[in-house]
């Protein structure tokens, strides 16, 4: 039952981490400022995967849950109480009560009206957040001071870089866990068919809103780890358009693999910098950067839909298959051909 069975995954996890050990000591601190953005959206992204890739529940609301950890470490710091040992436990209440409250709808609701149900908490949040940012906070946003605990301080992008790989790493193996645990399994059983489940002895409404509690405590943690490295939270940064941007990992990197919600955050993160490379190559070339720039802001919807159409699998489904070319090879052979 070991994550980690064979003798070619331990050395490739062995490599993996040392490189990512190494990392600061020989990348431009723009690199490491693009893998810590990488891995503190693989958190978010991992909690979306636990609702909508495991569970099979829909929510358009996980900006919501992101902005509600994120204020309340703002206005936890504007009250005095700066320590994470105080803020990031308060987030997580905070994402587990809202998960509560949009989990109990979803007891009834499915589908669209289950999505229009999590999309209005998003809005809720956002409106208390610019309610309070306008009345107690400063009009443009919410100071936060740099994560301490003791003597340690968060400050430089190389301690963040290990801060927050660590807190993916740790989330990573936490998601691979729940998904082979007996929760795990329920939530697959209810994605599959809720029906069937119900009939095997599943309880679908615990279980559901376990989904629901479960997502919202981890993405509110990412949205405090978001205000602590960010020094500042304001509602502006929690649009709609963030809550595009994780769906589109974990549709891009394969839904239900939590392999593809690390893989569709690294890709999305990265992929408005390679978009920015080359509208930047092709300046001068007799105005190629205008028919690029908008690419940016609509690639997201062009790239989920060339995935659900083309590739299902995502990411991770190219991987497989180049893996098993690879590692079948040469004992391929071509299908049988139809009888006639």
């Amino acid at each position: 039952m070991a994550v980690v069975d064979t003798w070619p995954r331990r050395l490739a996890l062995g490599v993996l981490l040392a490189a990512l050990a190494m990392l600061p000591r020989v990348a431009s601190p723009l690199v490491i400022e693009v893998v810590s953005q990488a891995a503190l959206a693989a958190i978010g992204a991992l909690a979306l995967h636990l609702l909508t890739g495991m569970a099979g529940q829909v929510s358009l609301g996980h900006a919501g849950f992101l902005a509600a950890g994120a204020f309340s470490v703002g206005i936890l710091a504007e009250s005095g109480w700066t320590s994470p040992l105080v803020s990031l436990p308060a987030a997580a209440v905070v994402g587990a009560l809202l998960g509560t409250a949009v989990g109990m709808p979803s007891l009834r609701l499915k589908g669209l009206y289950l999505a229009l149900g999590t999309l209005a908490m998003h809005y809720v949040v956002l409106y208390a957040g610019g309610e309070y940012q306008a009345r107690w906070g400063l009009n443009t946003g919410i100071s936060v001071p740099p994560l301490a605990v003791g003597s340690l301080r968060l400050r430089t992008s190389a301690e963040w870089y290990y801060a927050l790989v660590g807190a993916a790493a740790l989330a990573t193996a936490a998601c691979l866990n729940l998904s082979r645990s007996r929760v795990g399994r329920a939530w697959i059983a209810i994605r599959d068919r809720e029906v069937a489940a119900a009939s095997l002895g599943i309880a679908v409404a615990r279980y559901k809103l376990s989904a629901f509690v479960a997502s919202a405590v981890v993405t509110s943690l990412a949205g405090a780890l978001w205000a602590y490295q960010r020094s500042f939270v304001s509602v502006e940064a929690f649009g709609f358009g963030v809550t595009v941007e994780y769906i589109a990992m974990i549709v891009i990197g394969g839904m239900g693999s939590v392999l593809g919600a690390v893989v569709g955050a690294a890709f999305v993160t990265l992929l408005p910098y390679a978009i920015d490379a080359a509208v930047a190559a092709a300046r001068g070339a007799g105005g190629a950067e205008y028919y690029l720039f908008p690419l940016k802001f609509g690639a997201f919807g062009v790239l989920m839909a060339v995935f659900l159409v083309a590739e299902p699998d995502g990411l991770v489904g190219i991987w497989r298959r180049a893996r098993n070319w690879v590692v079948l090879w040469p004992l391929r052979y071509r299908p049988l051909a139809p009888l006639r």
